[in-house]
Protein backbone atom coordinates (compact mmCIF):
# COMPACT_ATOMS: atom_id res chain seq x y z
CA UNK A 1 0.00 0.00 0.00
CA UNK A 2 0.62 3.33 -0.65
CA UNK A 3 1.97 5.85 2.39
CA UNK A 4 -0.15 8.72 3.02
CA UNK A 5 1.21 11.81 3.72
CA UNK A 6 -1.97 13.55 5.23
CA UNK A 7 -4.18 10.27 6.74
CA UNK A 8 -6.57 12.74 8.15
CA UNK A 9 -7.31 14.66 5.14
CA UNK A 10 -7.27 11.09 3.35
CA UNK A 11 -9.86 9.89 5.74
CA UNK A 12 -12.14 12.94 4.93
CA UNK A 13 -12.24 12.64 1.33
CA UNK A 14 -12.54 8.81 1.68
CA UNK A 15 -15.90 9.90 3.99
CA UNK A 16 -17.05 11.97 1.05
CA UNK A 17 -17.07 9.90 -1.59
CA UNK A 18 -13.50 9.67 -3.15
CA UNK A 19 -12.62 7.09 -4.68
CA UNK A 20 -9.09 5.28 -3.06
CA UNK A 21 -6.69 6.32 -5.67
CA UNK A 22 -8.28 10.29 -5.48
CA UNK A 23 -7.62 10.53 -1.67
CA UNK A 24 -4.72 9.22 -1.56
CA UNK A 25 -3.09 11.75 -4.44
CA UNK A 26 -4.68 14.79 -3.70
CA UNK A 27 -3.51 13.88 0.39
CA UNK A 28 -0.19 13.54 -0.65
CA UNK A 29 -0.17 16.50 -2.93
CA UNK A 30 2.85 19.00 -1.94
CA UNK A 31 -0.15 21.57 0.01
CA UNK A 32 -2.13 18.85 1.33
CA UNK A 33 -3.69 20.18 4.38
CA UNK A 34 -2.80 23.86 3.67
CA UNK A 35 -5.43 26.61 2.95
CA UNK A 36 -4.32 28.22 -0.39
CA UNK A 37 -5.31 31.78 0.17
CA UNK A 38 -4.95 32.87 -3.65
CA UNK A 39 -8.62 33.24 -4.08
CA UNK A 40 -9.22 36.85 -4.72
CA UNK A 41 -11.30 38.69 -1.96
CA UNK A 42 -14.67 39.62 -2.60
CA UNK A 43 -14.26 42.90 -1.65
CA UNK A 44 -11.60 43.38 -4.52
CA UNK A 45 -13.43 42.05 -7.01
CA UNK A 46 -15.85 43.65 -9.66
CA UNK A 47 -19.81 43.93 -9.47
CA UNK A 48 -20.06 42.22 -12.62
CA UNK A 49 -17.79 39.53 -11.50
CA UNK A 50 -19.43 39.03 -8.26
CA UNK A 51 -22.94 39.57 -10.16
CA UNK A 52 -21.55 36.39 -12.50
CA UNK A 53 -20.18 33.93 -9.75
CA UNK A 54 -24.12 34.54 -7.88
CA UNK A 55 -25.76 33.82 -11.34
CA UNK A 56 -23.15 30.51 -11.45
CA UNK A 57 -24.86 29.82 -7.54
CA UNK A 58 -28.08 30.38 -8.41
CA UNK A 59 -28.45 32.90 -6.13
CA UNK A 60 -31.93 34.43 -6.25
CA UNK A 61 -32.48 38.51 -6.48
CA UNK A 62 -28.48 39.12 -7.50
CA UNK A 63 -30.10 41.29 -10.54
CA UNK A 64 -31.20 44.05 -7.66
CA UNK A 65 -28.12 43.78 -5.42
CA UNK A 66 -25.40 46.36 -4.92
CA UNK A 67 -21.73 45.07 -4.46
CA UNK A 68 -22.18 45.25 -0.92
CA UNK A 69 -25.09 42.91 -0.22
CA UNK A 70 -23.95 40.61 -3.41
CA UNK A 71 -20.88 40.46 -1.00
CA UNK A 72 -23.05 38.89 1.68
CA UNK A 73 -24.78 36.80 -0.40
CA UNK A 74 -22.16 34.96 -1.65
CA UNK A 75 -20.72 34.84 1.78
CA UNK A 76 -24.48 33.45 3.22
CA UNK A 77 -24.82 30.68 0.35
Amino acid sequence: MTSIKNEKQYEALREQGYSKSAATRIANSPKAGEKGGEAVPYEERSKPELYDLAKKLDIEGRSEMDKKTLIKALRDR
